[in-house]
C-alpha cells in the first residue's frame, strides 16, 4: 500500500523520526553515565555481592529494545505487521452486524 505524502506531511514525519533518535541517544548517553556510578556504589557498599550486573543487562536489554525501535529495526512488529492488523480490525468492523 503505497501513500502519497505531501511535502509538508514528510517533514513532520522526518521530525518525529530524529526525534525518536535523539530521545534513543539521551537514553543511551544516561545510561553510560549512570551505570559506572553503579558499579561504584556496588563495590563500595557490598563488594561480595555483584548485583550491578542485574542492573547492567535489565537496562541494557531497555537500550537495546529502545534502539530497535528508533532505528526501525523491528523483526516482530513492523510496518508490514502494523498494515495487516489494521486491515484486520477494519474487517471485523466492516463484518460487525449492526443491532438499530
Amino acid at each position: 500500500m503505497e501513500t502519497n505524502y505531501t511535502q509538508g506531511e514528510r517533514y513532520y514525519q522526518a521530525q518525529k523520526k530524529v526525534a525518536e533518535i535523539r530521545k534513543f541517544y539521551q537514553h543511551l548517553t544516561v545510561y553510560l553515565l549512570c551505570n559506572p556510578i553503579v558499579i561504584v556504589v556496588n563495590l563500595m557498599t557490598s563488594p561480595g555481592y555483584l548485583w550491578f550486573i542485574w542492573s547492567l543487562m535489565g537496562w541494557g536489554m531497555a537500550i537495546v529494545l529502545h534502539g530497535l525501535k528508533a532505528f526501525e529495526f523491528s523483526p516482530f512488529y513492523n510496518k508490514e505487521w502494523e498494515e495487516r492488523k489494521i486491515r484486520e480490525i477494519l474487517e471485523k468492523e466492516d463484518n460487525k452486524p449492526t443491532w438499530k
